[in-house]
């Protein structure tokens, strides 16, 4: 079965922009793997002083993320998105979930973007 990783910045965007990404992602026949370390970042958005908002986006994330199946991993310690490059690397089938540029840029695998802020694309 094809995986798909999610970075932090596309939960938080699907849940600011209510797109349902667990179901999508599931119709398309595809496993949600999840970092520890992004869980992490979700949880430090939640009770940061960032505006409200975020940190009720951030909150609602974590309750998906608690109500639905994925695998979660550890990458390790160090910056995420050097270690979600990283994972992508040596796993160059897995499908990299984001909306930085950055890793877009730097990965060869292959790229789930939301698209017209209400679906889901690969690229």
């Amino acid at each position: 079965m094809r995986k798909v990783i999610l970075d932090t910045s596309f939960i938080l965007t699907c849940v600011k922009q209510k797109i349902d990404f667990f179901e999508n992602i599931k119709l398309m026949g595809i496993e949600i793997v999840i970092p520890e370390q992004v869980i992490s970042e979700i949880k430090r958005v939640s009770i940061s002083k960032k505006k409200q908002h975020v940190r009720e986006d951030a909150k609602l994330a974590l309750k998906i993320l608690e109500t639905n199946k994925f695998e979660s991993i550890d990458l390790g310690t160090g910056h995420v998105d050097k270690l979600l490059l990283k994972f992508a690397k040596i796993n160059s089938q897995t499908i990299i979930a984001t909306l930085d540029r950055e890793l877009k840029n730097k990965s060869n695998n292959r790229k789930m973007i939301i698209k017209e802020k209400k679906r889901l694309e690969i690229f």
